[in-house]
């Protein structure tokens, strides 16, 4: 039986927080010392990758320590219930399924009389035969023509990750002759999100997914109405134009308004679900289904490393420990990710949601409040823009800030331009090559305007070049690291009731049911 226990229940936390600032990063990452650190301290990833930790606050003793809490918090039982089904998110009484979207890891697991590998794969395929019919021609507009754009229709996890991914892999598809179709993406309710999108798209030769696990989103639903407004206004039949991705249970299941449906559940959340139907849908179409399927392959070869007991073989697991300790014994209040690739521009705002929504909780899995810090605030941009703009604060501010790099040593184009003596993808990789020295180390100066105390903690994941495959190891990597950290801070990370209540009030608003400040407040906005 696995026994869930508080951070602060577990002996190996206590030790731990005894160790506060053991490692001097100035002094363990300057000369010989820190060549050797980052020769030693790094972890084979999936697809080639590697996470280098040699500017993390770590040694050999805090790495004993971190495996001690790990096997006291059952780290890698608890992932194994995970697949095998058991219930983990106890918030909602579901299981907790996504990774069974590309891999089976464990027992096979049926619910609902249903053998959920089977009807992930059962979806995927007939997600596959549906885009390999549009890129043909063989399903197409009401005059015959092929459709030459998609259009994801969602909010929250069913837009911020798929449109993370297809942007990853847009210039690499462009790249290598898999490019099928343009993808945009409209999620604010904010009419002039969607207004933006159908003006730049030709609706007449436009593939709309609306995506909605309930059928019932307010956002998404307006929104829908929205579009199927201007496909009417163009004379065009909306049920042509429009496939749905919801749960078999929705009234969007069975409708006439779609060309086609495929199926999600309540076993895989929205944050969640970039490796379902949900990503499935838009990344084949976009790209091919084959392409969908190496990014599949990517993500279950991550997902089998951390099953890895061996802490030092097990990245993501790692990963998280390090943050935990960053977090609850070092006091560090919030984590940076900087991809240095702007093909992961919008990386950073899909682990935002996937992060501080599932670790962003002040009780634990029995609704009991907990007495230590839980999820960090995360937030970031890619490289070397940030550099232009917020790394002032991450290196001469207040408040320490741990980093997560994100780095690939060629282009996704391949080709690049020798200038100064350096190409483009080698100034690049420069930069964050010194960005890590510069944190770790700092400069000492007798201005103190110029000075720089150093002792800024940084990871580093290194790939040769984002690909399906490697996108996929990074987006399950970090998944696992949110799924290992809210393990040991003992919360439910897998439901989001702190979304809910804003929902709630919004509706009373929008029918006249307030008074008091919430009253004032409509009347101002005119509602």
């Amino acid at each position: 039986m696995t026994e869930w226990k508080n951070l602060d229940q577990l002996d190996a936390y206590h030790v731990l927080l005894k160790m506060k600032g053991k490692v001097s990063l100035p002094q363990v990452m300057a000369g010989e010392s820190g060549a050797q650190r980052v020769k030693k301290y790094s972890v084979p990833m999936a697809a080639g990758m590697m996470y280098n930790y040699a500017a993390k606050e770590v040694d050999g003793e805090l790495l004993e320590k971190l495996a001690d809490l790990a096997k006291e918090a059952g780290l890698t039982q608890k992932y194994a219930d995970l697949y095998n089904g058991e219930m983990i998110n106890t918030g909602e009484k579901r299981l907790v399924l996504h990774q069974l979207t590309r891999g089976q890891l464990g027992d096979p697991v049926i619910a609902d009389g249903v053998n959920k590998r089977e009807f992930y794969v059962a979806q995927q395929q007939k997600i596959a035969a549906f885009a390999q019919k549009v890129h043909a021609g063989e399903i197409t507009n009401a005059a015959g023509e092929k459709f030459t754009t998609v259009v994801q229709i969602g909010i929250g996890g069913s837009d911020l990750g798929p449109r993370a991914m297809y942007l990853a892999l847009e210039n690499w598809a462009k790249k290598n002759g898999t490019f099928r179709m343009e993808a945009k993406f409209i999620s604010n309710v904010d009419p002039d999100d969607a207004a933006a999108v159908l003006n730049a798209v030709d609706v007449a030769h436009t593939l709309f997914i609306l995506v909605s696990k309930s059928g019932t989103t307010l956002e998404t639903l307006t929104n829908e109405s929205f579009v199927k407004e201007a496909l009417k206004k163009k004379g065009l039949d909306a049920s042509r134009h429009m496939v749905a991705v919801t749960s078999e249970t929705s009234p969007l299941a069975k409708s006439s308004d779609y060309l086609a449906a495929f199926f999600m559940d309540d076993y895989i959340g929205g944050r969640f679900s970039s490796t379902s139907a949900v990503g499935g849908a838009v990344l084949s179409l976009a790209f091919g289904p084959e392409i969908f399927e190496r990014f599949l392959e990517g993500a279950a070869a991550e997902d089998r490393l951390a099953a890895n007991e061996e802490l030092t073989e097990n990245p993501a697991m790692l990963d998280a420990l390090i943050g935990v300790y960053e977090r609850n014994v070092q006091g560090y209040q919030a984590t940076a990710v900087l991809p240095y690739s702007q093909a992961l521009s919008r990386f950073p705002a899909h682990l935002q949601q996937a992060d501080m929504e599932s670790n962003g909780k002040s009780v634990n899995r029995f609704g009991e409040s907990v007495n230590y810090k839980t999820g960090p605030a995360l937030f970031g941009e890619p490289g070397t823009n940030g550099q232009h703009s917020f790394y002032q604060l991450l290196h001469q501010g207040t408040d320490i800030i741990p980093l997560q790099f994100i780095g690939f040593r060629n282009s996704q184009i391949g080709t690049d331009t020798d200038i100064q003596g350096s190409t483009s993808q080698q100034k690049l990789c420069a930069n964050v090559a010194a960005q890590i020295i510069a944190f770790a180390c700092g400069k000492d100066d007798a201005d103190k305007n110029k000075k720089f105390e150093g002792g800024r903690p940084s990871s580093i994941i290194i790939g040769d070049q984002l690909t399906p495959e490697s996108l996929g190891a990074l987006l399950s990597h970090f998944e696992n690291k949110i799924m290992f950290q809210g393990f040991l801070w003992n919360v439910n990370s897998f439901d989001q009731e702190g979304v809910q209540l804003g929902k709630v009030l919004a509706k009373r608003v929008l029918a006249h049911e307030t008074d008091g400040a919430l009253k004032e407040l409509s009347d101002l906005l005119n509602i």
